[in-house]
Protein backbone atom coordinates (compact mmCIF):
# COMPACT_ATOMS: atom_id res chain seq x y z
CA UNK A 1 0.00 0.00 0.00
CA UNK A 2 1.19 3.69 -0.71
CA UNK A 3 2.44 5.76 1.88
CA UNK A 4 -0.21 8.55 1.94
CA UNK A 5 0.66 11.63 1.01
CA UNK A 6 2.17 14.37 4.32
CA UNK A 7 -0.35 16.76 4.85
CA UNK A 8 2.43 19.51 4.99
CA UNK A 9 3.09 19.38 1.45
CA UNK A 10 -0.66 20.61 0.94
CA UNK A 11 -1.64 22.41 3.30
CA UNK A 12 -0.18 24.97 6.39
CA UNK A 13 0.87 23.04 9.17
CA UNK A 14 -1.80 25.29 11.43
CA UNK A 15 -4.97 24.56 9.07
CA UNK A 16 -4.04 20.76 8.66
CA UNK A 17 -3.71 20.64 12.43
CA UNK A 18 -7.45 23.18 12.79
CA UNK A 19 -9.39 20.68 10.18
CA UNK A 20 -8.23 17.35 12.13
CA UNK A 21 -9.61 19.39 15.49
CA UNK A 22 -12.75 19.93 14.00
CA UNK A 23 -12.89 16.62 12.36
CA UNK A 24 -11.94 15.10 15.68
CA UNK A 25 -15.02 17.10 17.15
CA UNK A 26 -17.51 16.17 14.80
CA UNK A 27 -16.68 12.47 15.12
CA UNK A 28 -17.80 12.90 19.01
CA UNK A 29 -21.96 11.45 19.36
CA UNK A 30 -22.94 13.87 21.11
CA UNK A 31 -22.13 17.16 18.73
CA UNK A 32 -23.84 14.86 16.19
CA UNK A 33 -27.37 15.56 18.29
CA UNK A 34 -26.31 19.19 18.90
CA UNK A 35 -25.77 19.56 14.94
CA UNK A 36 -29.07 17.53 14.38
CA UNK A 37 -30.78 19.61 17.22
CA UNK A 38 -29.54 23.07 16.09
CA UNK A 39 -30.84 22.85 12.03
CA UNK A 40 -33.77 21.23 12.99
CA UNK A 41 -34.61 24.20 15.24
CA UNK A 42 -33.48 27.32 12.37
CA UNK A 43 -35.26 25.41 9.93
CA UNK A 44 -38.95 25.60 12.20
CA UNK A 45 -37.99 29.03 12.96
CA UNK A 46 -37.54 30.24 9.60
CA UNK A 47 -40.06 28.11 7.96
CA UNK A 48 -42.64 30.34 10.41
CA UNK A 49 -41.53 33.68 10.57
CA UNK A 50 -42.36 36.11 8.38
CA UNK A 51 -39.70 35.43 5.49
CA UNK A 52 -40.82 32.23 5.38
CA UNK A 53 -41.55 31.93 1.79
CA UNK A 54 -37.90 32.34 1.22
CA UNK A 55 -37.24 29.18 2.99
CA UNK A 56 -39.52 27.45 0.58
CA UNK A 57 -37.85 28.91 -2.26
CA UNK A 58 -34.40 28.31 -1.49
CA UNK A 59 -35.79 24.51 -0.51
CA UNK A 60 -37.71 24.24 -3.60
CA UNK A 61 -34.56 25.96 -6.19
CA UNK A 62 -34.27 23.22 -8.40
CA UNK A 63 -30.67 22.38 -10.54
CA UNK A 64 -28.84 20.01 -12.34
CA UNK A 65 -28.36 17.82 -15.42
CA UNK A 66 -31.53 16.91 -16.64
CA UNK A 67 -30.29 14.37 -19.29
CA UNK A 68 -29.22 12.19 -15.72
CA UNK A 69 -32.84 12.67 -14.79
CA UNK A 70 -31.05 14.86 -11.38
CA UNK A 71 -32.54 18.13 -12.40
CA UNK A 72 -33.56 18.33 -8.70
CA UNK A 73 -34.75 20.50 -5.72
CA UNK A 74 -32.49 21.42 -3.21
CA UNK A 75 -34.26 19.17 -0.33
CA UNK A 76 -34.34 16.48 -3.07
CA UNK A 77 -30.59 16.90 -3.52
CA UNK A 78 -30.21 16.87 0.41
CA UNK A 79 -32.42 13.57 1.10
CA UNK A 80 -31.56 11.51 -2.18
CA UNK A 81 -27.84 12.57 -2.25
CA UNK A 82 -26.18 14.00 0.87
CA UNK A 83 -27.87 11.58 2.95
CA UNK A 84 -26.56 8.86 0.51
CA UNK A 85 -23.20 10.22 2.84
CA UNK A 86 -25.36 8.97 6.01
CA UNK A 87 -26.00 5.58 4.76
CA UNK A 88 -22.76 5.25 3.58
CA UNK A 89 -21.36 5.15 7.10
CA UNK A 90 -24.39 3.03 8.52
CA UNK A 91 -23.46 0.34 5.36
CA UNK A 92 -19.83 0.29 6.90
CA UNK A 93 -21.28 0.24 10.71
CA UNK A 94 -23.89 -2.68 9.97
CA UNK A 95 -20.77 -4.81 8.29
CA UNK A 96 -18.47 -4.12 10.96
CA UNK A 97 -21.24 -5.55 13.02
CA UNK A 98 -21.68 -8.48 11.33
CA UNK A 99 -18.08 -9.56 10.54
CA UNK A 100 -16.17 -8.47 13.57
CA UNK A 101 -18.32 -6.96 16.21
CA UNK A 102 -21.65 -8.26 18.25
CA UNK A 103 -23.60 -9.33 15.60
CA UNK A 104 -21.21 -12.11 15.01
CA UNK A 105 -22.06 -14.02 17.84
CA UNK A 106 -25.75 -15.35 17.30
CA UNK A 107 -26.00 -16.23 20.83
CA UNK A 108 -24.96 -12.67 21.92
CA UNK A 109 -26.97 -10.90 19.21
CA UNK A 110 -30.01 -13.01 19.43
CA UNK A 111 -31.86 -11.04 22.63
CA UNK A 112 -30.95 -7.21 21.11
CA UNK A 113 -32.03 -8.76 17.53
CA UNK A 114 -35.27 -10.09 18.00
CA UNK A 115 -36.63 -7.07 20.22
CA UNK A 116 -35.15 -4.66 17.33
CA UNK A 117 -37.64 -6.58 15.07
CA UNK A 118 -40.20 -6.42 18.21
CA UNK A 119 -39.55 -2.69 18.13
CA UNK A 120 -39.88 -2.07 14.93
CA UNK A 121 -43.34 -4.46 14.18
CA UNK A 122 -45.21 -3.54 17.64
CA UNK A 123 -44.68 0.62 16.10
CA UNK A 124 -46.23 -0.46 12.92
CA UNK A 125 -48.95 -2.27 13.98
CA UNK A 126 -50.08 0.68 15.97
CA UNK A 127 -49.87 3.46 13.62
CA UNK A 128 -51.81 0.89 11.13
CA UNK A 129 -54.80 0.28 13.80
CA UNK A 130 -55.11 3.75 14.09
CA UNK A 131 -54.85 4.46 10.46
CA UNK A 132 -57.19 1.81 9.41
CA UNK A 133 -60.28 4.25 8.55
CA UNK A 134 -57.75 6.64 7.06
CA UNK A 135 -57.76 8.00 3.64
CA UNK A 136 -54.37 6.73 2.09
CA UNK A 137 -52.93 6.75 6.01
CA UNK A 138 -51.71 3.18 5.64
CA UNK A 139 -48.94 4.64 3.24
CA UNK A 140 -47.29 5.69 6.34
CA UNK A 141 -47.17 2.93 8.23
CA UNK A 142 -43.34 2.52 7.91
CA UNK A 143 -42.32 5.55 9.61
CA UNK A 144 -42.74 5.08 13.37
CA UNK A 145 -40.29 1.98 12.78
CA UNK A 146 -36.66 3.72 12.64
CA UNK A 147 -34.46 4.90 15.38
CA UNK A 148 -32.38 7.61 14.87
CA UNK A 149 -29.06 6.50 16.02
CA UNK A 150 -27.16 10.26 16.12
CA UNK A 151 -29.87 11.76 18.70
CA UNK A 152 -30.44 8.43 20.57
CA UNK A 153 -26.45 7.69 20.91
CA UNK A 154 -25.73 11.44 21.50
CA UNK A 155 -28.45 11.40 24.45
CA UNK A 156 -27.21 8.56 26.00
CA UNK A 157 -23.52 10.42 25.81
CA UNK A 158 -25.11 13.27 28.17
CA UNK A 159 -27.18 11.99 30.08
CA UNK A 160 -25.80 8.52 30.60
CA UNK A 161 -22.36 9.06 32.02
CA UNK A 162 -21.78 6.46 34.69
CA UNK A 163 -24.44 3.19 32.72
CA UNK A 164 -22.53 0.56 31.94
CA UNK A 165 -20.91 0.49 28.80
CA UNK A 166 -23.28 -2.84 27.97
CA UNK A 167 -26.18 -0.53 27.43
CA UNK A 168 -24.98 1.58 24.76
CA UNK A 169 -23.83 -1.91 22.80
CA UNK A 170 -27.23 -2.80 23.36
CA UNK A 171 -28.58 0.27 21.72
CA UNK A 172 -25.56 0.14 19.06
CA UNK A 173 -27.16 -3.44 18.11
CA UNK A 174 -30.93 -2.18 18.13
CA UNK A 175 -29.95 1.09 16.21
CA UNK A 176 -27.97 -1.65 13.93
CA UNK A 177 -30.80 -4.10 13.26
CA UNK A 178 -33.34 -1.09 12.99
CA UNK A 179 -31.29 0.51 10.22
CA UNK A 180 -31.19 -2.40 8.30
CA UNK A 181 -34.62 -3.31 8.28
CA UNK A 182 -35.83 0.25 7.65
CA UNK A 183 -32.90 0.43 4.14
CA UNK A 184 -34.78 -3.16 3.29
CA UNK A 185 -38.21 -1.59 3.90
CA UNK A 186 -37.39 1.28 1.60
CA UNK A 187 -36.26 -0.47 -0.91
CA UNK A 188 -39.02 -2.93 -1.16
CA UNK A 189 -41.98 -0.69 0.07
CA UNK A 190 -41.22 2.92 -1.87
CA UNK A 191 -39.87 2.15 -4.51
CA UNK A 192 -42.53 2.92 -7.28
CA UNK A 193 -41.27 2.86 -10.67
CA UNK A 194 -38.64 0.17 -11.05
CA UNK A 195 -36.24 0.56 -14.14
CA UNK A 196 -34.33 -2.56 -14.53
CA UNK A 197 -31.86 -1.16 -17.22
CA UNK A 198 -30.01 1.78 -15.24
CA UNK A 199 -30.11 -0.57 -11.74
CA UNK A 200 -28.43 -3.27 -13.71
CA UNK A 201 -25.74 -0.95 -15.45
CA UNK A 202 -25.19 0.65 -12.00
CA UNK A 203 -23.28 -3.37 -11.06
CA UNK A 204 -20.38 -2.34 -13.23
CA UNK A 205 -19.45 0.70 -11.27
CA UNK A 206 -20.29 -0.67 -7.98
CA UNK A 207 -18.10 -3.53 -8.97
CA UNK A 208 -15.25 -1.82 -9.68
CA UNK A 209 -15.32 -0.06 -6.18
CA UNK A 210 -15.57 -3.12 -4.50
CA UNK A 211 -12.77 -4.66 -6.82
CA UNK A 212 -10.39 -1.27 -5.69
CA UNK A 213 -11.26 -1.32 -2.18
CA UNK A 214 -10.63 -5.69 -1.62
CA UNK A 215 -7.42 -4.66 -2.71
CA UNK A 216 -6.91 -1.38 -0.64
CA UNK A 217 -6.36 0.95 -2.92
CA UNK A 218 -7.63 4.45 -1.25
CA UNK A 219 -7.14 7.11 -4.23
CA UNK A 220 -10.09 9.35 -4.08
CA UNK A 221 -9.50 9.96 -7.59
CA UNK A 222 -10.72 6.55 -8.69
CA UNK A 223 -13.12 5.58 -6.22
CA UNK A 224 -15.11 8.88 -6.11
CA UNK A 225 -16.10 8.42 -9.98
CA UNK A 226 -17.65 5.18 -9.08
CA UNK A 227 -19.24 5.87 -6.00
CA UNK A 228 -20.93 9.09 -7.90
CA UNK A 229 -21.69 6.91 -10.49
CA UNK A 230 -22.87 3.77 -8.72
CA UNK A 231 -25.28 6.69 -6.93
CA UNK A 232 -26.53 8.39 -10.30
CA UNK A 233 -27.42 5.18 -11.69
CA UNK A 234 -29.59 3.55 -8.59
CA UNK A 235 -31.03 7.05 -8.44
CA UNK A 236 -32.42 6.53 -12.45
CA UNK A 237 -33.38 2.93 -11.42
CA UNK A 238 -36.44 4.52 -8.98
CA UNK A 239 -35.00 2.80 -5.97
CA UNK A 240 -33.91 5.47 -3.45
CA UNK A 241 -30.34 6.10 -4.10
CA UNK A 242 -29.90 5.93 -0.59
CA UNK A 243 -29.75 2.32 -0.52
CA UNK A 244 -26.47 3.40 -2.95
CA UNK A 245 -24.84 4.66 -0.23
CA UNK A 246 -25.20 1.31 2.14
CA UNK A 247 -23.80 -0.96 -1.17
CA UNK A 248 -20.41 0.89 -0.81
CA UNK A 249 -20.55 0.85 2.43
CA UNK A 250 -21.21 -3.20 2.37
CA UNK A 251 -18.31 -3.55 -0.25
CA UNK A 252 -15.63 -1.94 2.04
CA UNK A 253 -13.49 -4.65 3.83
CA UNK A 254 -13.67 -5.07 7.45
CA UNK A 255 -11.02 -7.38 8.41
CA UNK A 256 -7.48 -6.88 8.80
CA UNK A 257 -5.04 -7.94 5.30
CA UNK A 258 -2.56 -10.13 5.66
CA UNK A 259 0.61 -10.68 3.90
CA UNK A 260 1.40 -13.90 2.35
CA UNK A 261 3.08 -15.94 5.45
CA UNK A 262 3.43 -12.79 6.87
CA UNK A 263 2.40 -10.08 9.48
CA UNK A 264 -0.74 -8.01 9.42
CA UNK A 265 -0.41 -5.53 5.76
CA UNK A 266 -2.78 -3.15 7.26
CA UNK A 267 -6.23 -2.66 9.00
CA UNK A 268 -9.71 -3.05 7.43
CA UNK A 269 -10.55 -0.17 5.13
CA UNK A 270 -13.85 -0.22 7.09
CA UNK A 271 -13.18 1.70 10.29
CA UNK A 272 -10.71 3.87 8.08
CA UNK A 273 -13.61 4.66 5.85
CA UNK A 274 -15.79 5.37 8.82
CA UNK A 275 -13.25 8.08 10.54
CA UNK A 276 -12.92 9.97 7.13
CA UNK A 277 -16.35 10.13 6.51
CA UNK A 278 -18.16 10.50 9.65
CA UNK A 279 -17.77 14.19 9.92
CA UNK A 280 -18.69 14.95 6.48
CA UNK A 281 -21.84 12.76 7.64
CA UNK A 282 -22.09 14.30 10.91
CA UNK A 283 -21.02 17.63 10.56
CA UNK A 284 -22.48 18.52 7.07
CA UNK A 285 -24.94 15.95 5.10
CA UNK A 286 -27.15 15.15 8.10
CA UNK A 287 -28.07 18.55 9.89
CA UNK A 288 -28.53 20.31 6.07
CA UNK A 289 -30.90 16.99 5.33
CA UNK A 290 -32.69 18.23 8.88
CA UNK A 291 -32.48 21.91 7.71
CA UNK A 292 -34.19 21.04 4.60
CA UNK A 293 -36.70 17.90 6.04
CA UNK A 294 -37.84 20.08 9.35
CA UNK A 295 -39.18 23.10 8.12
CA UNK A 296 -42.73 23.06 8.32
CA UNK A 297 -45.38 25.81 8.84
CA UNK A 298 -47.42 24.76 11.31
CA UNK A 299 -49.96 27.64 11.51
CA UNK A 300 -50.03 28.93 15.09
CA UNK A 301 -51.61 27.28 17.89
CA UNK A 302 -54.47 25.85 16.20
CA UNK A 303 -52.47 24.68 13.12
CA UNK A 304 -50.21 22.75 15.79
CA UNK A 305 -53.02 21.66 17.38
CA UNK A 306 -54.68 20.11 13.91
CA UNK A 307 -50.74 18.57 12.32
CA UNK A 308 -50.59 16.34 16.19
CA UNK A 309 -54.53 15.25 16.22
CA UNK A 310 -54.80 14.01 12.91
CA UNK A 311 -54.84 10.17 13.04
CA UNK A 312 -51.62 9.70 10.95
CA UNK A 313 -49.45 11.70 13.53
CA UNK A 314 -50.74 9.95 16.05
CA UNK A 315 -49.98 7.20 14.72
CA UNK A 316 -45.99 8.07 14.28
CA UNK A 317 -46.28 9.44 17.95
CA UNK A 318 -47.89 6.40 19.54
CA UNK A 319 -45.50 4.04 17.67
CA UNK A 320 -42.31 6.13 18.44
CA UNK A 321 -43.15 6.71 22.44
CA UNK A 322 -45.63 3.52 22.72
CA UNK A 323 -44.84 1.33 20.28
CA UNK A 324 -41.05 1.07 20.62
CA UNK A 325 -41.29 0.06 24.15
CA UNK A 326 -44.20 -2.13 23.96
CA UNK A 327 -41.87 -3.76 21.03
CA UNK A 328 -38.32 -4.05 22.42
CA UNK A 329 -38.76 -4.29 26.28
CA UNK A 330 -41.88 -6.91 25.46
CA UNK A 331 -39.52 -8.98 23.16
CA UNK A 332 -36.66 -8.58 24.88
CA UNK A 333 -38.43 -10.08 27.95
CA UNK A 334 -40.35 -13.13 25.99
CA UNK A 335 -37.12 -14.13 24.47
CA UNK A 336 -35.18 -14.19 27.98
CA UNK A 337 -38.14 -16.12 29.53
CA UNK A 338 -38.66 -18.36 26.68
CA UNK A 339 -35.21 -19.08 25.83
CA UNK A 340 -31.62 -19.08 27.01
CA UNK A 341 -31.29 -15.90 25.88
CA UNK A 342 -30.44 -13.45 28.51
CA UNK A 343 -29.38 -9.83 29.41
CA UNK A 344 -26.02 -8.99 30.13
CA UNK A 345 -25.40 -9.25 33.63
CA UNK A 346 -24.26 -5.58 33.63
CA UNK A 347 -28.15 -4.65 32.75
CA UNK A 348 -31.20 -4.40 34.66
CA UNK A 349 -34.79 -4.36 33.10
CA UNK A 350 -35.14 -0.83 33.93
CA UNK A 351 -31.76 -0.38 31.45
CA UNK A 352 -33.73 -1.91 28.74
CA UNK A 353 -36.83 0.41 29.39
CA UNK A 354 -35.10 3.55 29.08
CA UNK A 355 -33.43 2.29 25.83
CA UNK A 356 -37.02 1.37 24.25
CA UNK A 357 -38.10 4.84 25.48
CA UNK A 358 -34.31 6.22 23.51
CA UNK A 359 -35.17 3.56 20.34
CA UNK A 360 -38.28 5.90 19.76
CA UNK A 361 -36.23 8.81 18.79
CA UNK A 362 -36.97 8.18 14.78
CA UNK A 363 -35.53 11.44 13.47
CA UNK A 364 -33.76 11.30 10.23
CA UNK A 365 -35.20 8.06 8.85
CA UNK A 366 -38.66 8.89 9.54
CA UNK A 367 -38.63 12.07 8.01
CA UNK A 368 -37.26 10.36 4.96
CA UNK A 369 -39.88 7.27 4.92
CA UNK A 370 -42.68 10.17 5.54
CA UNK A 371 -41.41 11.87 2.54
CA UNK A 372 -41.37 8.76 0.21
CA UNK A 373 -44.69 7.95 2.09
CA UNK A 374 -46.61 11.10 0.94
CA UNK A 375 -44.03 13.56 -0.77
CA UNK A 376 -42.59 16.48 0.44
CA UNK A 377 -45.23 19.37 -0.16
CA UNK A 378 -48.45 17.61 0.44
CA UNK A 379 -50.42 18.19 3.91
CA UNK A 380 -49.81 15.33 5.39
CA UNK A 381 -45.86 15.91 4.96
CA UNK A 382 -46.53 18.60 6.67
CA UNK A 383 -48.27 16.63 9.59
CA UNK A 384 -45.77 13.60 9.37
CA UNK A 385 -42.99 16.57 10.58
CA UNK A 386 -44.71 17.69 13.07
CA UNK A 387 -45.20 14.32 14.74
CA UNK A 388 -41.60 13.07 14.07
CA UNK A 389 -40.43 15.47 16.05
CA UNK A 390 -43.30 15.92 18.70
CA UNK A 391 -42.71 11.79 19.23
CA UNK A 392 -38.76 12.36 19.22
CA UNK A 393 -38.64 14.72 21.66
CA UNK A 394 -41.39 12.99 24.15
CA UNK A 395 -39.39 9.83 23.60
CA UNK A 396 -36.06 11.66 24.40
CA UNK A 397 -37.27 13.31 27.42
CA UNK A 398 -39.09 10.33 28.99
CA UNK A 399 -35.68 8.11 28.36
CA UNK A 400 -33.61 10.85 29.51
CA UNK A 401 -35.62 10.92 33.09
CA UNK A 402 -35.42 7.16 33.41
CA UNK A 403 -31.52 6.86 32.59
CA UNK A 404 -30.94 9.42 34.74
CA UNK A 405 -32.20 7.90 37.38
CA UNK A 406 -30.05 4.71 37.05
CA UNK A 407 -27.30 6.98 36.34
CA UNK A 408 -27.61 8.10 40.00
CA UNK A 409 -27.97 4.23 40.91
Amino acid sequence: MAKPMAHSSLLPRGSWREDKRVADILRKETVDGVLLLAATVAAMVWANSPWADSYAALRDFTFGPESLHLNLSVGTWAADGLLAVFFFVVGLELKREFVAGDLRDPRRAALPILAAVGGMVAPALIYVVINLNSDGGLRGWAIPVATDIAFALAILAVVGTHLPTALRTFLLTLAVVDDLFAITIIAVFYTSDLHLLPLAAALLPLAGFTFLVQRRIQAWWLLLPLAAATWTLVHASGVHATVAGVLLGFAVPVMRSHAAGGPEAGPGLAEHFEHLVRPISAGVAVPIFAFFAAGVTVGGLSGLVDSLTSEVSLGIEAGLVIGKVVGILGTAYLVSRLTRASLDPDLQWLDVLGVSLLAGVGFTVSLLIGELAFGADSARAEDVKVAVLAGSVTASVLAAVVLRSRNRA
